[in-house]
């Protein structure tokens, strides 16, 4: 789109190809259509050559395993000749895209050939809302549609995620037999683009929807209760793609950058099903599984990249990354095996600290924990403000005096629970959420 975008602007003769179009298993045809590519742009210039997926034959020469690629390279080396040969090329314009800038060969990135790098990333939030905007401008929407929310809701989308989003949700009005797209039609959308198909002919026994329910009910009160987890927004037991329910948060904006607290509250928050059904069951079950890997991944990249252990200290040590091209067939680990086994100590010191943190939390608010379930278990779905007035109900005070920190589906705003009009009201005492201490062998309270 922008190569078709700086045509547009520019108004001169535009050759658009993709690097595929080079190859062939002839030796030497590539080299002969770029030679043809660029004579034609040379006859036509002032004019501009859109190379599309250039990786495919722009790769590092001689890094193949077993030996290189001959018909690539030629082409390659032909290109390279034809962009900053001994011909001055005048009056020709080069822009290509890949989604590989890494497996480049440097002699293309040098000066004179693309020395103009432009980095196209994901949509921000203030990126998503336009776009949402432009998808949807031809669709029937209801009035109490919220496009903004939305976009909040869709953090990694790229633009034709949204597309796919906007359309997914017109088909799922026309399967309710609405004449207008509401806001639960893009709800569906986002937990089907996000999560999968849901599972309507899946039957679940009931004390299998018993242990889901408490389990989703431990990450829902931890993401409430903890100050540093993004608000509540949804919880439901009903099964999508290989999900057999889901906690849902939305961030109140884009994050660039995460303090060491939020990670900690994002480990604890994990945690919350797996200590849920600990405490409540006193066993655990295979569905803390995803939640267990996603965890260790994190806890290792905060002690091995971003030096949050005072074992390790400000040091960083790379990972493992696959063998691609032929480079680092012989990767050897960068670190020594005393090493390795601090890593994987503070690894494990990180995780029981957060269990045992999620222990104590869901035991000081074992009421709520219990009133989330029974709520989830009669409606199978509940939305963040409903949650939260559960659980501060069961704990007999607000959890947090100045406001609910959840994010509604229909109003998309995170409703405080006092007006901020005039002076606050004196707050009742409320009970501090437990810091991280340092981990001991989980105690399990009496039921």
């Amino acid at each position: 789109m922008l190569a078709r975008a700086v045509a547009g602007e520019a108004g001169v003769p535009f050759f658009s190809v993709s690097g595929s179009d080079f190859m062939e298993m002839f030796v030497g045809v590539g080299a002969s259509r770029v030679r043809d590519l660029f004579a034609t742009a040379r006859k036509q210039s002032p004019a501009i050559v859109f190379i599309d997926e250039i990786d495919s034959i722009g790769r590092k020469r001689g890094a193949g395993v077993g030996g290189g690629h001959d018909e690539r390279e030629q082409t390659l080396n032909q290109m390279l000749n034809e962009m900053d040969g001994f011909d001055p090329t005048e009056g020709v314009v080069v822009i290509a895209a890949t989604n590989r800038p890494d497996v480049l060969d440097p002699a293309l990135l040098r000066p004179g050939r693309f020395d103009r790098q432009i980095v196209v990333p994901l949509p921000d939030l203030d990126e998503r809302l336009p776009i949402l905007q432009v998808h949807s401008k031809d669709k029937p929407l209801d009035p109490s549609v919220d496009l903004a929310m939305v976009a909040r809701g869709t953090p990694g989308m790229s633009g034709a995620d949204l597309a796919n989003l906007v359309n997914e949700s017109a088909l799922h009005a026309v399967r309710r037999h609405s004449v207008t797209i509401g806001m639960e039609d893009f709800e569906n959308a986002r937990d089907r683009v996000l999560m999968g198909q849901q599972r309507d002919t899946m039957v679940l026994m009931d004390d299998e929807r018993e242990r889901i329910a408490f389990h989703e009910s431990g990450h829902a009160l931890l993401a409430y209760v903890l100050d540093k987890t993004d608000p509540l927004h949804k919880i439901t037991i009903i099964p999508r793609g290989m999900a057999l329910g889901v906690t849902m948060t939305l961030p109140e904006e884009d994050r660039h950058i995460m303090s060491r607290q939020h990670l900690e509250d994002s480990l604890c928050m994990r945690m919350g099903g797996r200590v849920a059904e600990l405490l409540v069951y006193g066993d655990l079950s295979t569905g803390a599984a995803d939640d267990l890997q996603r965890n260790t991944e994190l806890a290792r990249r905060m002690v091995r990249e971003w030096g949050m252990s005072k074992e390790i200290g400000p040091m960083a040590w790379g990972s493992n990354n696959q063998v691609f091209l032929g480079e680092d067939l012989m990767h050897t680990r960068d670190y020594s095996d005393h090493t390795s086994q601090i890593i994987d100590d503070e690894v494990e010191r990180i995780l029981r600290e957060q269990e045992a943190r999620a222990i104590e939390v869901i035991t000081l608010h074992r009421r709520g924990l219990e009133s989330l379930t029974r709520a989830l278990l009669e409606s199978e779905t509940i939305d963040g403000e409903t949650a939260a007035h559960l659980i501060d109900e069961a704990h007999g005070e607000p959890v947090h005096a100045q406001g609910t920190k959840t994010v509604s589906a229909l109003n998309g705003v995170a409703k405080p629970s006092a007006t901020p009009e005039g002076p606050a009201p004196a707050a009742a005492p409320v009970a501090p959420v437990p810091a991280a201490p340092t981990w001991q062998p989980p105690t399990l309270p009496a039921v």
